[in-house]
């Protein structure tokens, strides 16, 4: 039988933290010195890192899904985050770093991917799970 998960529950906990921080920096620190597009594009980093630390909550604390495949779809998300979200961070911040951010603009969609094969792994989870 599959549990609560307390870890991953706790590790969104803190990534669900640190996306309200960066959300903050971004609101009041970044507002002065990028232009309102860079401004918009960071928004959507801290924006798609909110949805997926809300998932990753989500498979914590619901106890259907099979462990096998939540820790799948926990590192999908984990990682989608690193890619997607870190990398429209720094991609957005490009006119104010000392070095040139373009040259990890393919990450970006590596990252969409990874978020794309989580929830489609979730969807099929759900699909097969046995009714009790």
């Amino acid at each position: 039988m599959t549990v609560f998960d307390k870890n991953v529950a706790a590790t969104a906990s803190i990534i669900l933290a640190i996306t309200i921080g960066i959300g903050a920096f971004g609101a009041h620190s970044l507002k002065e010195v990028l232009n309102s597009s860079s401004l918009i594009t960071f928004e959507v980093g801290v924006r798609y890192q909110m949805y997926h630390g809300l998932a990753i909550l989500f498979l914590g604390l619901v106890p259907l899904i099979p462990q096998p495949l939540k820790k799948r779809i926990f590192w999908l998300f984990i990682t989608g985050i690193i890619f997607f979200s870190g990398s429209i961070y720094l991609l957005s911040m490009n006119e104010i770093l000392s070095f040139d951010t373009s040259v990890i603009g393919f990450i970006t969609p590596i990252g969409g991917l990874l978020f794309m094969v989580g929830w489609i792994l979730l969807a099929f989870g759900i699909l097969t799970l046995k009714k009790r």
